[in-house]
């Protein structure tokens, strides 16, 4: 039981590790996608950086992911172990984990709302004439077809394994 836990909590750990690795290699190009469609809307290009948005592997976007993956990886090391800890912290991370990736989920589904809402609380009143969805479409389109299944596989391998690991824990 601990043996195949441990397995699922590794599968979350590289589940998580793909985020900052995909920002990685090609966060540059949606940057430039980003900037450029905000050239062509009339909007100085810095104003992404200025305001702290970014598609690259940087700040939160990297720190964030790396701290659940070792987080994991740590607890899946008990669970290896047989350690009496094992279990309550698959409970509390497993489940902390599993409220990330909602909250994950849900910014993935509402960025266009949540970027325009960001910009409008900012009251630059040129954040406020972006049109977000050209942008963030055109930052996408840096990014290769396959990030999307990418980003759904990851959903269900984190969705997946965390009910698995913690419906595990409860039957036995």
């Amino acid at each position: 039981m601990n043996t195949l836990i441990a397995v699922l909590q590794l599968l979350v750990a590289a589940a998580f590790l793909s985020i900052p690795l995909v920002r990685s290699r090609y966060g540059a190009v949606a940057t430039a996608g980003a900037e450029a469609e905000l050239r062509r809307q009339g909007v100085r290009p810095t104003v992404l950086a200025e305001n702290g948005m970014r598609f690259d592997a940087g700040g939160h976007e990297t720190w964030a992911p790396v701290s659940i993956a070792a987080v994991m990886a740590g607890v899946a090391a008990f669970n290896f172990a047989d350690h009496s800890w094992s279990h309550p912290l698959t409970w509390v991370f497993q489940s902390i984990v599993l409220a990330i990736n909602v909250v994950i989920l849900y910014s993935n589904l509402t960025a266009t709302r949540s970027v325009q809402a960001a910009f409008a609380r900012k009251g630059d009143p040129m954040l406020a004439r972006i049109d977000v969805p050209a942008l963030l479409k055109a930052a996408e389109a840096g990014f290769p077809s396959w990030v999307w299944i990418l980003q759904n596989a990851r959903h269900v391998v984190v969705f997946g394994a965390s009910a698995v690991a913690l419906a595990t824990l409860f039957t036995a």
